[in-house]
């Protein structure tokens, strides 16, 4: 077993891809063995220091023609739509800025209504009042849209967007990226190819992003290698991906409850969490998911290859929506779970600079 440990520290170390095969045969060793594996690969590369960042998370509109199966987000009905106003979005901010943040997530569905020129306006904005504040918003899919919309190309939204504020997109839409799973739960979003155009494009303007991906519904371990591949391939061309975050489904009130009743149990988390440090060599920061997880997985996940606790987002909607209960996590939890398991902690931005030790 010590020589299968070493093979896999080592290749990882090394920068070497693993091949589908040895990526796949990860899911067939014990949870005890993961975490072994991806533990020593974490320690030695970003050693025992967890960070997280405060920031709060802005759904500005919940109408949405993708009608994703797996999300109880998106408005049902008309009168159930909205689109936050300029001044709502500024005071959420403002309240945010009050508790420490300096990190603002904007996201929310395709909303045909909205054109480039609703953003700019928003972010200009946003950085006139709060010129600290790091703009960390908008999906692949919503860029996607946009450049449709406005007949425009990928990297002329991005562009105009970057010159608007924007400083960052996170990694939502990825889900899981085959398109053999996307044509079943998100058939109206773009396909996987697409997703990964779109932060390529960003990488090479020098935005940077963040990957994610969704699991624990009809994805198979073949599914999930394939989604680590493509992104670690991207991680290899760009060097753009600041940090991977794996996070589970919550099936509660959407339209894949009938075939997916229970979120993914947490053994299923932790093993798809080890194996995505141990197969992405080229991510520095892999982030552990309190939001689905609650505290005390997400905390172990920090000896199953996790080096990141996230943010204390001060708000939620998305998740929240399929009915889990949410509430903000303070500084002083993250703190105090980081320091149960004995490790560091501190206050990064969106760019993992650290700004605060504790």
């Amino acid at each position: 077993m010590k020589d299968l440990i070493d093979f896999y520290v080592i290749k990882n170390l090394k920068g070497e891809n693993l091949d589908f095969d040895e990526a796949l045969q990860l899911f067939e060793l014990s949870l005890p063995v993961l975490g072994r594996i991806a533990d020593k690969i974490r320690q030695i590369k970003c050693g025992d220091l967890v960070t997280f960042v405060i920031d709060r998370n802005i759904n500005y509109t919940n109408k949405c023609i993708s009608k994703c199966k797996f999300c109880a987000f998106y408005a049902k009905n008309d009168d159930e739509v909205y689109v936050l106003s300029k001044e709502e979005i500024l005071k959420k901010i403002e309240e945010a800025v009050q508790l420490g943040a300096t990190q603002i997530l904007m996201q929310g569905g395709i909303n045909p209504d909205l054109g480039i020129e609703w953003f700019e306006d928003v972010f200009r904005a946003i950085k006139e009042k709060f010129p600290n504040v790091a703009i960390h918003s908008l999906s692949a899919p919503e860029i996607k849209f946009l450049a449709k919309k406005e007949r425009m190309s990928v990297k002329e939204v991005l562009e105009r967007l970057r010159d608007a504020g924007l400083d960052s997109l996170p990694g939502g839409g990825a889900e899981i990226l085959t398109d053999k799973v996307r044509k079943i739960i998100s058939p109206n979003k773009i396909k996987s190819e697409e997703w990964l155009e779109v932060m390529e494009i960003a990488h090479s303007i020098g935005m940077k992003t963040t990957a994610t991906m969704m699991f624990g519904h009809i994805e198979t371990n073949e599914d999930i290698i394939e989604h680590l591949f493509k992104i670690r391939d991207l991680q290899s061309k760009t060097g753009g991906f600041t940090a991977f975050i794996p996070w589970t489904f919550q099936p509660n009130r959407t339209e894949l409850y009938e075939s997916v009743k229970e979120p993914a149990p947490p053994t299923r988390y932790l093993q798809v969490l080890a194996i995505s440090r141990i197969v992405l060599h080229n991510f520095r920061n892999i982030q552990t998911s309190w939001l689905t997880q609650g505290f005390e997985i997400a905390t172990l996940g920090l000896v199953f290859g996790a080096n990141d606790f996230g943010g204390v987002m001060l708000e939620e909607n998305v998740v929240r929506a399929t009915g889990k209960p949410f509430r903000p996590a303070r500084v002083e939890e993250i703190i105090k779970a980081v320091r149960s398991i004995g490790r560091p902690v501190a206050l990064r931005d969106t760019y993992y600079r650290i700004l605060k030790l504790f």
